[in-house]
């Protein structure tokens, strides 16, 4: 695979659950590419380069390359519904990007340093409140992920939204929205053993 974010797709005419399933019989994946000013458009995808793609983090938060038919569209990924239980992508959403306005999209966090956290020295686990983030950006800056250092957090000690270094141009909405939106990423809490020792 040359270039991981980019999917080759085609477009799809029928449309409906019927026309899907009968997409997903030939070992393909029904998606849809939507936003910006152009229609909606249905596609239809190779579910094992599709699978091929997925298996690399930074596509979830990269702007793509979607090429219908030969022609590139600028999109994110913006919704995967997976079999319960198969290892099956059953549908893709993606997202047009207009380079010239903000998209708000999620981008995973990267926890680094846990093995010398101060508190994990002292006994203490590390739990993880979050896996991702949602971040509003220009598409130029959208960073592939966010990383939490976690190397001076003590036990009961807590890594708010409103702790993380953000690359330059980057938001967190949730912030917006006043101090109660400003959750826990992660946390250094005592365990049974770390209290008999103290």
């Amino acid at each position: 695979m040359a270039n991981v974010f980019e999917f080759i797709a085609e477009a799809r005419v029928g449309v409906g659950s019927a026309s899907a399933k009968a997409v997903r019989r030939q070992g393909k994946v029904p998606a849809v590419i939507y936003g910006g000013s152009a229609s909606p458009l249905m596609l239809v995808l190779d579910h094992n380069e599709v699978v091929k793609h997925l298996a690399h983090e930074a596509v979830y938060s990269h702007v793509l390359d979607v090429m219908v038919d030969g022609a590139a569209e600028k999109a994110v990924l913006k919704h995967i519904q997976r079999h319960p239980a198969k290892p099956q992508i059953l549908h893709m959403d993606f997202m047009r990007v207009d380079e010239s306005h903000k998209l708000k999209v999620h981008v995973p966090l990267h926890f680094v340093n846990e093995a010398v956290c101060v508190g994990v020295k002292k006994g203490g686990v590390v739990t993880h409140t979050m896996t991702d983030v949602e971040v509003i950006c220009m598409p130029s800056v959208l960073p592939e992920f966010i990383e939490v250092d976690l190397a001076a957090i003590d036990i009961g000690e807590t890594i708010h939204l409103s702790d993380l270094v953000l690359p330059a141009g980057v938001e967190l909405p949730a912030l917006a929205h006043g101090s109660e939106h400003n959750h826990p990423v992660a946390q250094v809490v005592k365990t049974r053993g770390a209290e008999e020792s103290v």
